[in-house]
């Protein structure tokens, strides 16, 4: 299709625009700033003015890059408005013809050449251990090295989590009992390398729930992050990849664990849509793919559940609740675990400040959004943070951090997990 067809199609979407401001107390950015610009309803009459030949200025980029892409907005629109394609398509076109500055392009390509390859952030794992086993974090803080490099390094440190041992899957766990479903399982770029429990809890739920579950081998990333970040043609190249692995593996539903990723995947056909050889394949893999949550609600409870007495504080990841509209399956899963306490936490459309990348790009508006989000989580009284992203994780644990606080965290699937295998609560709250 031609960039007029795009720019047409944009443009109709600008229009189901009416500017009426209920997106405005659900954007965090205009929370931070009161700023019109960086509201949507602004962001959108900024892309308006692009369409009818206003210059891609600085000024203007800056309020592009200011958006989370959380998709609040998208919740809180009365009229429908599809402001995700909207910033995705805006920010594919920064990226085409916006010039950045040395910095930020040597910091945009170190990011990208690392967190979208799998492989290479579990060659990070090691040297990771070992820089926390010896304590090298506390004496860089102790002795101010760390506050002399720049702001987004700094960040990148503190997010790192703990590293442990690497649960080992197989590439096909059997179902326990009676079949209902053959489910691929997607196993993400930073969930495999750092949060490997979780994906280990989801074939073990999964495979109780009575599904066989298929791990295909050699799995690439999904391209969420490219995809999020305006690096549209690196997203395809992956989104590509990953398609044809799962066009080899004979399977149901395709589930996914982690927030961001899921909201792409159910996107390909958007992604591919000029591509005659993948668009099919994309609307395809799509109709097949589920939030973990999303899946086990539509398949029903088999396994048993075991008690687990304990106050749980569930976060919303932006993704699942704004971008896939998936808010009451993890809270059904939740409460349906015998003794387990659901506590809600204020302003909870409100985003962390992860973002993807986001935290690395923007670390000061992250910071404050994170430091908001880990005071209404302390508020709440819980003694376990539930969330459903690995980026909401981290940038959670590190704003505890700085105020000396900690809680106990774990992926909804990892509660659930311990239900069904009737372990003790202390297991999940003896993680920090």
């Amino acid at each position: 299709m031609t960039d007029a067809f795009h720019a047409a199609s944009k443009g109709e979407l600008i229009d189901d625009c009416v500017h009426c401001g209920f997106c405005l107390p659900s954007c965090p950015t205009y929370e931070l700033w009161g700023e019109e610009m960086d509201s949507p309803r602004g962001r959108i009459h900024l892309m308006k003015q692009g369409l009818e030949g206003e210059p891609l200025t600085d000024n203007v980029v800056e309020h592009y890059d200011a958006c989370l892409g959380c998709m609040a907005c998208v919740t809180a629109c009365p009229s429908g408005v599809q402001y995700g394609a909207l910033i995705t398509d805006t920010r594919a076109e920064v990226e085409r013809h916006h010039r950045r500055s040395r910095w930020e392009r040597v910091l945009r390509g170190g990011i990208f050449a690392l967190f979208p390859h799998p492989k290479r952030l579990r060659a990070l794992r090691g040297p990771l251990a070992l820089y926390q086993r010896l304590g090298i974090g506390r004496l860089l803080h102790r002795s101010g090295l760390l506050r002399r490099l720049p702001a987004q390094l700094q960040v990148m440190e503190s997010l790192a989590p703990p590293v442990g041992r690497t649960p080992r899957l197989g590439h096909r766990v059997p179902a326990r009992g009676p079949k209902r479903a053959v489910v691929g399982m997607i196993t993400g770029c930073v969930q495999s390398a750092f949060f490997p429990d979780v994906n280990a809890a989801t074939a073990r739920v999964l495979a109780a729930e009575g599904c066989d579950v298929v791990i295909p081998p050699a799995q690439g990333c999904c391209g969420a992050l490219s995809e999020h970040s305006g690096r549209e043609e690196e997203a395809i190249r992956f989104a590509r990849a990953l398609l044809d692995t799962f066009d080899r593996a004979d399977v149901d539903h395709v589930v996914i664990n982690s927030a961001g990723c899921g909201s792409t995947l159910k996107e390909y056909p958007r992604l591919l849509r000029d591509d005659p050889a993948y668009r099919e394949k994309a609307e395809r893999f799509s109709a097949k793919v589920r939030d973990i949550a999303e899946l086990l609600v539509e398949l029903g409870p088999v396994a048993q559940r075991h008690p687990l007495p304990v106050e749980i504080a569930y976060h919303d990841a932006c993704h699942l609740a704004h971008g896939q509209g998936i808010r009451s399956q993890p809270r059904e899963l939740l409460r349906g675990i015998p003794g387990l306490e659901l506590r809600e936490i204020n302003r909870a459309e409100l985003c962390c400040g992860s973002a993807g990348v986001y935290n690395l790009l923007q670390p000061g508006p992250a910071r404050e959004l994170g430091d908001r989000k880990a005071d209404n989580v302390l508020r709440t009284g819980a003694r376990l943070l539930v969330t459903a992203n690995p980026g909401c994780s981290m940038q959670i644990r590190t704003a505890l951090e700085r105020r000396e606080e900690r809680l106990a965290m774990a992926h909804t699937v990892e509660v659930l997990d311990a239900s069904l295998r009737g372990l003790d609560v202390s297991g999940l709250l003896g993680r920090g």
